[in-house]
């Protein structure tokens, strides 16, 4: 069985090859192929997940391409992970935003709806060459964001193989299962929304139902994202909130906090990995070196995560890599996850972006929701949920009408509907700021998605 990876020179790829090659024999994959269009990085990062491949699984047949039909040609599953652009582009996305008074945010909003317009164009050409060249029945787990916006425009577009796959929500629950001393697999969560505006409605662990300790516990709240939430709105929602919710429930918080700190999340992260990159590349010796190098900037990544947007930190000392220690899974474990559960080597449930089909009864069926689902072999099915308060109704219900006509505006290259779009978005909610936003980011974009009318 052959696994692709489209976008395997960034940062992250380690970790991607660290999960794949971990459960690549339990699953029957013998081959993985990581593609990027910059050799550069490719050779640097791809490079040392190779080296993590061959560690822990010296007989897989692991390769590196820059050719992208080399990657898919009899691919079985395929994960998208690309950033169009750079990360420059990204900082580029949100100053924009912020000079508008908006929240620069590449997920949602403004930024996200630029972002959307680099991403899908990109995507579309890989799922052509993925249609043409990998098997039949193919898988295709976009990771790329805004996964929301991305995953809706990619069914839209008739590319009914991909799914959307985001590691908030694994990540939540695995925050959970520590919490408790329980692993992963203890805890049956349902989850209901939109990627990045989604909700716990049930957190059982062992089969006891947690929510409301979680939501009442000073503990919990310190230990997981909670923390980004004032003790009062956890009370009132009744629910676990994502953390990106952080964005839309403090929204003039979140932009004060932006425009105070002396740089964005994206110039951060460009900061950062322009600083790595360039410290990779300058050091002599072998892996173990370079893996110092990588601890030490991308510690300084995740612990600054949110930190700028929250005033709070989530307060990580030291960060290690190791390669031996017990998989976290990230986004690459539950692409593995569906595999698992699709082939009937594992039982139970899991979080993706798929089409509606009935489970949110105020939303339409083709909209792409992030949302508990069983996977068989027959496909991914969302489980049904009732008894949603209006207020989060209303908020789901807004935030899916603009990522429809933000698909729509996207695959149509059509200002009017992007403005639409963004006019009705709550973290924008305005007609003049959201034809400077599509006027500035249609400009900037030109290079990937061509002129818009």
């Amino acid at each position: 069985m052959k696994l692709a990876t489209i976008g395997g020179g960034g940062v992250r790829s380690m970790f991607l090859a660290k999960s794949l090659a971990s459960r690549a024999k339990a699953l029957g994959i013998d081959e993985i192929v990581f593609m990027d269009n910059d050799s550069a990085k490719l050779e640097l990062y791809g490079g040392m997940a190779e080296v993590v491949a061959k560690e822990l699984n010296p007989e897989l047949k692991f390769s590196l391409t820059t050719d992208p039909v080399e990657a898919v040609k009899g691919a079985d599953y395929v994960i998208t992970t690309i950033r169009a652009g750079g990360d420059r582009m990204r900082a580029k996305d949100e100053r924009i935003a912020l000079g508008l008074g908006v929240l620069g945010q590449e997920t949602t909003g403004g930024v996200g709806i630029s972002f959307a317009m680099r991403s899908v164009p990109s995507l579309i050409a890989y799922c052509e060459l993925i249609k043409k060249h990998a098997k039949e029945g193919v898988k295709v787990f976009n990771f790329t964001n805004p996964a929301g916006v991305v995953s809706q425009a990619l069914r839209d577009a008739g590319y009914n193989f991909t799914f959307g796959i985001c590691d908030a929500p694994s990540g939540m629950i695995r925050q959970f299962a520590d919490l408790y001393g329980a692993g992963p697999d203890d805890v049956d969560a349902e989850c209901y929304g939109l990627n990045h505006l989604s909700y716990f409605s049930s957190v059982k662990i062992k089969g006891k139902e947690m929510i409301e300790e979680l939501l009442e516990s000073e503990n919990a709240r310190q230990a997981t994202d909670l923390k980004f939430f004032d003790k009062g709105l956890l009370k009132f929602l009744k629910e676990i909130p994502n953390e990106y919710l952080y964005y839309y429930y403090y929204r003039e918080r979140a932009v004060a906090n932006i425009l105070a700190a002396d740089k964005t999340r994206g110039e951060i992260i460009a900061e950062i990995n322009e600083n790595m990159t360039k410290e990779l590349l300058s050091t002599k010796g072998g892996f173990e070196e370079k893996l110092a190098v990588f601890e030490k900037w991308y510690g300084l990544r995740e612990a600054m995560y949110m930190a700028n947007e929250t005033g709070v930190s989530r307060g990580i000392k030291e960060w290690k890599f190791d390669i031996h220690s017990p998989d976290e899974g990230g986004y690459a474990g539950v692409a593995l996850k569906y595999i698992r559960l699709e082939r009937g080597e594992a039982s139970g449930n899991m979080v993706l972006c798929v089409p509606n089909n009935g489970a949110l009864d105020f939303l339409q069926d083709t909209d792409i929701i992030e949302a508990t689902c069983t996977v068989t072999k027959d496909g991914a099915v969302p489980h049904k949920f009732g008894g949603i308060s209006e207020d989060k109704k209303q908020l789901i219900s807004t935030v899916k009408l603009y990522e429809r006509l933000a698909s729509k505006a996207i695959l149509t290259r059509d200002k009017e509907t992007a403005v639409k779009a963004l006019m009705v978005h709550p973290l924008v909610n305005s007609y003049s700021i959201a034809k400077a936003l599509v006027d500035e980011y249609a400009e900037l974009n030109k290079e990937f998605c061509g002129d818009w009318k």
